[in-house]
This record gives C-alpha cells, structure tokens and sequence, in this order.
C-alpha cells in the first residue's frame, strides 16, 4: 500500500496552495487515486503543521436522519492507527442533529479510504470521523465551524461526483458540479451529481462565509483512470484557501 500511496503522490501535480480544506473522491485506488492525490500533495510542505483533520463523507450503506459520530478509540489501517480526537467530538456531540452511531461507520468505505493517503503525507495527527447522512447544509456547516479551528486543522470532504453515465453525460454532469463548488454555490448540487452532496454542500455553505476561494486540482472520471466508458464515476479534487 505504501508503494502505491507513493506512486500517486509522486505523480501528481502541485501547486503553490496552503489548503484549510479539501475535497477528494473515495473509490478504489487503481479509480480515484491519482485524483484524490491532487489533492494529498498539497499537505506535504505543510505536514507538521497539521494536527487534527475533519473528515466527513456521506453514508452508502445506512440510511439515517443527521451526522455520525463513532464511539472507537481509534480507526485502523494497513499502515497503523490514527487515533479518534474525543476533545473535538465532545464539542459536536450535543449539536443538532449529531449522534453517536457505530453503524453508520462500520461498513462505511467513504472515511476509511482517506486515511492512507493521510497517514502517508501528514504526522501525528487526530481524526474526528463524521458520517453524514440526510443533514442540511446549515447543520453541517454548524458542526464544521465549531471545529474549524486555525492551521492544525484540516477539513476534507469525502465526495465521488456522478455516476455510471455514459462517458459524455458524466462530464457534463461533473462539470456543474465543478462550477458550483468555483462559486460557492450550496444550493445547486444534489445526490445525482455528487454522492457526498450534503457535507459538500455543508462546506460550500461555510467557505462563502469564510471567504474562502476553491480550486480546481484535478477531474476526471474512472473512463480516464481505469474503466471502460460505458457506465462511469466522476471524480474531482479541489481545495479551499
């Protein structure tokens, strides 16, 4: 795993930019992982600074009403443990709408793909795992804006864009996606276009507030990466500073 880690690293573009937050997809390496690395790259002059990184991605498997917490101690890996940061989790716990639900978390592939390529770019560092299921952009925006933090915390939005269309339709699809996130547009973006629409749309709702600026790092779908063109997955990465 460290090999292929560094292989998608190593290939990827960088780019003179200091993320407070970013958005990578969360298929299967050989799929996603050049795109999602786009966006891992960035971390690498800024390693150290990092402590604390919030991760959300959307529920495939339970459906549930709001955003999961887990009870672990700590989520596991090939390459080690990254321990669960229970400070952060104290401060959302009791907001509306957040819960503590093992379930959404046991069979969820959205957080867990992510944390290789963390552990791989970044050193100690904490993990407040967030499953989101049906949630409204201004709960998750409350819950990120309490843990926002200065420079040692990171947000990363897990988020696949659209899926199994025809090559073209995919683009197209993926495309307006990428002109709302560029114009912090919360209102635009929906399940057919990204799977991670609700906490992408949570961060959207927030950068505007913040006055963040998002940019593109890299998009293209599994037609371009690994699969044929019949039925695709859009993928993209973008970062906010």
């Amino acid at each position: 795993m460290r090999q292929s880690l560094a292989a998608h690293l190593t290939a990827a573009r960088t780019a003179e930019i200091v993320p407070k937050a970013l958005v990578a997809p969360h298929a299967g390496y050989v799929y996603s992982g050049p795109v999602a690395a786009s966006a891992y790259v960035l971390l690498e002059p800024v390693c150290d600074r990092i402590r604390r990184v919030v991760l959300l991605g959307p529920s495939h498997r339970i459906p549930f009403r709001g955003i999961a917490l887990s009870s672990a101690e700590a989520f596991r890996t090939p390459l080690g443990d990254v321990p669960v940061d229970k400070e952060a989790a104290a401060i959302v716990a009791p907001m509306p709408g957040v819960q503590v639900l093992d379930e959404a978390h046991a069979l969820e592939h959205s957080l867990e793909v992510h944390l290789p390529f963390l552990q791989a770019v970044l050193n100690d560092f904490t993990l407040l795992p967030l499953t989101v299921g049906e949630a409204t952009p201004e709960e998750v925006s409350a819950v990120l804006e309490a843990v926002w933090g200065g420079d040692e915390t990171l947000v990363v939005i897990s988020s696949d864009l659209s899926h199994y269309h025809g090559y073209e339709e995919a683009e197209r699809l993926d495309e307006e996606v990428t002109r709302a996130v560029l114009a912090l547009d919360a209102g635009f973006i929906d399940p057919e276009h990204a799977c991670g629409c609700r906490p992408l749309n949570g961060l959207l709702t927030l950068a505007g507030r913040k006055g963040l600026t998002a940019e593109v790092l890299d998009q293209r779908n599994s037609g371009d990466t690994a699969g044929d063109r019949l039925r695709v997955v859009g993928y993209a990465a973008y970062s906010f500073s």
